[in-house]
């Protein structure tokens, strides 16, 4: 479905709905729990169910040093969110006009005049307008006063912790993909552009693509077991992330090897799934050490099931 990219495009395409607003960022379980609701109010005040998300985040712009590493590009993002019930995503660039406006001025002149938002569902931690002044308490009487249902959704529990977006990126951080992935709606995946590498892999057998320019946070140092696409196609990937300690070099890099598959992917963008940790990176005592190590963990990733 289509990514509407600002409120102009959106007051035409997305009024007269239920909206939540948010990053939304990894699209986890927490954010089922709330989208499930903002579903339920779309089709009890008749519209489409809306979320506002930002691209990039506007941490980005109000505190660039503080701002995280993304989770999901912005069309995986959008993605995810119609596989949930989600009818329009609009993703607004944050700017310092949008950002400027005090959470009376952003219910009035976005919520109300641009959508014509007629029910909204909101996480118990939402804050909106200048310097997050706005809260769900203060939402809860500017939706009063103009007849808007609002229905504050509380986050899934996990383990005596709420499902966040931290707490996924925590995970991911550290390496532990399958902890991250029972987390997210979908596995963990990142996006990078395959450039010229050492053509190191390729004498040893098990030639790589390696990505540059990713858009999201790559998982810790380590070897995991994932998929890839091309074409259409899906292939077994084994994932090496990190510095290869073996030849000495301290370059951490993003190397994926795709199973059965052969041709040239230079220049192109590849989507890498991540699906669990085989094992953490080591320094091998010879070439060929190393190269037996690498057959096992293709034997270990060839048996995981393609999704």
């Amino acid at each position: 479905m289509t990514l509407i990219r600002d409120l102009d495009q959106a007051s035409q395409v997305a009024r007269g709905g239920a909206i939540s607003i948010g990053n939304f960022d990894g699209v986890h379980r927490g954010h089922a729990v709330l989208l499930k609701q903002l579903r339920q109010l779309a089709d009890e005040v008749g519209g489409p169910a809306v979320v506002l998300t930002f691209d990039p985040h506007p941490a980005s712009l109000l505190r660039p040093d503080q701002a995280p590493v993304p989770l999901t590009w912005i069309e995986r993002r959008a993605d995810l969110l119609y596989r949930l019930g989600v009818d329009r995503v609009i993703a607004c660039r944050p700017t310092a006009e949008l950002l400027g406006l005090s959470a009376t001025d952003f219910f009035q002149q976005v919520i109300r005049e641009r959508l014509d938002c007629q029910a909204m569902a909101e996480g118990p931690n939402f804050y909106f307008g200048k310097d997050r002044q706005g809260d769900v308490e203060m939402l809860g009487q500017l939706c009063q006063r103009a007849a808007i249902p609002l229905r504050i959704v509380e986050p899934l529990d996990n383990q005596g912790q709420m499902v966040s977006s931290t707490m996924v990126r925590a995970s991911i951080a550290d390496g532990q993909i399958e902890a991250a992935n029972a987390m997210l709606t979908a596995p963990y995946r990142i996006s990078g552009l395959v450039a010229v590498g050492s053509q190191r892999g390729a004498g040893l057998g098990f030639p790589t693509a390696n990505l540059s320019d990713l858009q999201v946070l790559a998982p810790a140092a380590g070897v995991y077991a994932g998929q890839t696409w091309v074409g259409g196609t899906a292939y077994h990937a084994a994932i090496h992330i990190g510095p290869n300690l073996t030849f000495d070099e301290g370059q951490c890099k993003v190397e994926v090897h795709l199973l059965d598959f052969t041709g040239d992917l230079y220049g192109e963008r590849l989507e890498v799934q991540f699906n669990r940790r085989v094992r953490g990176i080591v320094k091998f005592a010879s070439v060929d050490d190393l190269r037996n190590q690498l057959g096992r963990d293709i034997a270990t990733v060839r048996n995981e099931p393609l999704s």
